[in-house]
C-alpha cells in the first residue's frame, strides 16, 4: 500500500501540470494508464474498487475545479439543444453528420456536414462522426471491428509475458487504447461530453500516431527480449 500511495503522488504531478494547460482528455488518459498497471500488479483489486468509490464521492470537489469551459461542456452535453450555435454547436452537429450516413453513406469525399465544414476538426476529434456520415453504419462498424481485433491481439500479448513489468506496460496500453476509443466514439455520438481525445490510428495528428505506434510495437518484441528503457520512459 505504501508503494500505490508513491505511486499516486508521483502520478498526481503530470495529471496536475496536464490539467493546467489545460488537456481534460489527456489527464484522463493518464489515470487510466495507471489503473491499468494496477490491475496487471499483485496490488489488492478491493482497494481499487474503494478508490473509485472515492472518485465518485468527491466528484463535486473535481466539479469546482473543472474550468469554465470545461463545465460548460459537460452542462451542454446533458442537453445540447440550450445553446445550438454555440457550445451544444460541436454535439449537434457530430450526432447529425453519424446519423446522416445512415447504412451505407453518402460516399467517400461526398458528405455534406464534413465537406462543407459544418462538422468541427473533422480530421482530428471528429473523424468516426466523419466517417460515419460518408461511409455509414457499414463502414463505421468496420472501423470498430477492425479496432477490437487489435485490441483482442493485444491481450495475446499481454498473455505470453511473465514479467510483472512487461504485464502492467501492456495492460497500461491496452486500456488507454480502448479509453481512447470509447470516448472517441461516445463523444461523437452525442453519448459523451466533448473532449479532445483521438482515434488511434485514425485521427490526424504526427505525436498521436507516434506514440500509438510505439505502444504496438513494443508488443512485437520477443517474449523472452528486454524492452529499451529509453522507450520505456518515452511512454
Amino acid at each position: 500500500m505504501k508503494k500505490v500511495l508513491k505511486s499516486l503522488g508521483l502520478l498526481a504531478i503530470p495529471v496536475v501540470l496536464i490539467l493546467i494547460q489545460p488537456s481534460l482528455g489527456v489527464s484522463i488518459l493518464t489515470v487510466v494508464g495507471f489503473v491499468g498497471i494496477l490491475i496487471a500488479s499483485n496490488f489488492n483489486k478491493k482497494y481499487l474498487l474503494i478508490g473509485l468509490g472515492g472518485i465518485v464521492i468527491f466528484l463535486p470537489l473535481l466539479w469546482t475545479l473543472l474550468a469554465s469551459y470545461q463545465k460548460q461542456r459537460i452542462l451542454t452535453f446533458i442537453k445540447p439543444s440550450n445553446d445550438p450555435l454555440g457550445a451544444g454547436y460541436n454535439s449537434l452537429q457530430s450526432t447529425i453528420a453519424a446519423g446522416s450516413g445512415k447504412i451505407f453513406g453518402t460516399g467517400l469525399g461526398k458528405g455534406i456536414q464534413t465537406q462543407l465544414a459544418f462538422l468541427p476538426e473533422k480530421q482530428t476529434d471528429f473523424i468516426f462522426a466523419g466517417a460515419a456520415e460518408e461511409l455509414g453504419i457499414v463502414g463505421a462498424g468496420l472501423i470498430l471491428v477492425v479496432s477490437f481485433i487489435i485490441l483482442f491481439r493485444l491481450t495475446y500479448f499481454y498473455r505470453t509475458r511473465s514479467l510483472p513489468g512487461s504485464k502492467g506496460l501492456f495492460s497500461r496500453i491496452f486500456l488507454i487504447y480502448l479509453a481512447q476509443i470509447f470516448i472517441h466514439v461516445g463523444m461523437n455520438m452525442g453519448m459523451l461530453p466533448i473532449t479532445g481525445v483521438p482515434f488511434p490510428l485514425l485521427s490526424a495528428g504526427g505525436s498521436s500516431l507516434l506514440a500509438t505506434m510505439m505502444g504496438l510495437g513494443l508488443h512485437l518484441v520477443p517474449t523472452k527480449g528486454r524492452i529499451c528503457p529509453v522507450c520505456l520512459n518515452m511512454l
